[in-house]
């Protein structure tokens, strides 16, 4: 089928792609490649990928393609669900016999509640959807298609058997043909990696058992499956070659560093091509990898602490100890390599004071830069399931950000209100970024580069408007 894979519009600045954990508008404005649509994109010929977000394509603008298409399939999500849903009935309504279909965290986990909320949408594929969207494409009957779930002729909808998990991950082609084909790099930007930057897996799932984190819980599983480190670099290569601006290589692994051994190894074959690269870790990697790492290229890791308090690590099944964070991260320091450290407010066990401690924690370990989000329950994982237990989480009024996009604070306990919670973001950022050191930090670094200090200018003026907004939210 004339298949069109489609990032809808939604909230403006909102980053709903392929590295978002939370599906929210950022601190500043960002945006990921929309990887998990590339992929099946990849694997169907002819077929074309619209990522509106970050190119600014409106509505309109896609609905005038929509007899152009056979099959359109959307990457959704709990807080875009009811815009991805509108995009689809006006994209059925310029052309009714158009077939649409849904990827993503949220129908991995509700198939059923999604088709019963969206009379519009004809199929969900589950989990790992890659070749179950494939199939649909290739006209495969319905019925026979594992991973599943689609109305029938008299629209009775049917969850055929799951489908198997894949341990082949050399199978799948590169995205980056997708993105050359059909997307402008420039338009993806993140704070804390260099500009342009492409991003990819190099493997799916995660062996931590993290009770927030929504993609090994949903699709990726928490098995760590690798492509060979020949298959990774064979796509370094063809970037070199088709994106020669590239200034950084991301691995969005969910933790790049689960598999040392193949870390290493790839890092050797990335030294040879004389790259620079960041990937996602854990607070864990002993001193002897970081060097290896950071003598072949390496330049940040993406780090998330979560808390600085041990109960609330082990609450949320982190498996990891605070002084061990802190000895990771003074390794980093010694060895010359940055860290984008995230954290999370909010998360079961938290008080005012953990709060206190984490902000305590985060200035004494000093991140280059830091993220903090709030705790997000996402159906499907083991802290929604909880929350609701708990009576933690109001489920009638459970939104995860507001009508602009902005994160808000859906969790709550008896001795810590939403409203606390909520405030908790704000009161982080200023403390860690507004203290002699690190201000003195950021001023050297931008008189050094006047790209640099154009960059931490703009993002300034945006972070500032962000607040804005949040204080509307609050």
């Amino acid at each position: 089928m004339r298949t069109l894979f489609l990032q809808a519009p939604t909230f403006d600045g909102f980053d709903g792609g392929a590295g978002s954990r939370y599906q929210a508008k950022r601190e500043i404005k960002s945006f990921w490649y929309p990887t998990w649509l590339a992929q099946p994109a990849a694997l169907v010929p002819n077929s074309k990928l619209i990522d509106a977000p970050p190119h600014n394509i409106k509505l309109d603008e896609i609905v005038a393609q929509a007899n152009d298409f056979d099959l359109v399939v959307l990457h959704t999500s709990v807080p875009s669900f009811k815009s991805d849903v509108k995009t689809v009935e006006a994209l059925k309504a310029a052309n009714p016999k158009l077939i649409a279909g849904l990827i993503g965290a949220k129908v991995a986990v509700d198939a059923a509640g999604a088709m019963a909320q969206a009379p519009c949408i004809d199929f969900c594929a589950r989990n790992e959807f890659d070749f179950t969207v494939k199939e649909v494409a290739d006209g495969v009957p319905l019925s026979e298609i594992k991973g599943l779930s689609y109305r029938n002729a008299d629209g009775v909808v049917i969850h055929n058997e799951d489908r198997e998990i894949m341990t082949d991950m050399d199978q799948l082609p590169f995205v980056t043909s997708v993105y050359k084909r059909d997307l402008e790099m420039e338009k993806y930007f993140i704070g804390y990696l260099k500009h342009p930057y492409i991003s990819f897996y190099s493997g799916r799932g995660c062996k931590s058992r993290c009770t927030f984190c929504l993609w090994p819980q949903t699709v990726g599983g928490h098995t760590y499956r690798t492509r060979s480190v020949a298959h990774v670099i064979e796509e370094i290569k063809y970037c070199l070659k088709e994106f020669p601006q590239t200034k950084e290589f991301f691995f969005d692994d969910d933790t790049f560093t689960d598999n040392l051994p193949r870390a290493e190894e790839i890092a050797r074959e990335l030294g040879k091509l004389g790259v620079t690269w960041s990937c996602n870790a854990k607070a864990n990697v002993p001193r002897e990898t970081l060097k290896v790492l950071k003598d072949n290229g390496l330049r940040l890791l993406l780090v998330g602490y979560e808390s600085g308090n041990q109960k609330i690590l082990n609450n949320i099944k982190k498996g990891m100890r605070v002084e061990v964070a802190e000895r990771f991260t003074k390794d980093c320091h010694d060895l010359g390599i940055a860290i984008h450290g995230t954290f999370i407010v909010g998360l079961p066990g938290e008080t005012k004071e953990t709060i206190q401690e984490t902000i305590a924690f985060a200035k004494r370990i000093n991140p280059h830069t830091i993220q903090v989000s709030l705790a997000a329950p996402y159906p499907g994982t083991f802290l929604y399931k909880q929350a609701v237990e708990n009576g933690w989480l109001d489920v009638e009024n459970a939104e995860l950000v507001d009508e602009n996009g902005v994160q808000i604070a859906p969790l709550h306990y008896p001795h810590l209100s939403h409203t606390e919670i909520f405030s908790a973001v704000e009161e982080f950022y200023k403390k860690f970024y507004f203290r002699a050191p690190k201000i003195a930090s950021i001023v050297s670094e931008m008189v050094r580069s006047p790209d640099m200090m154009k960059r931490r200018l703009r993002e300034g003026v945006e972070f500032w408007h962000f607040l804005r907004e949040r204080k509307a939210a609050a």
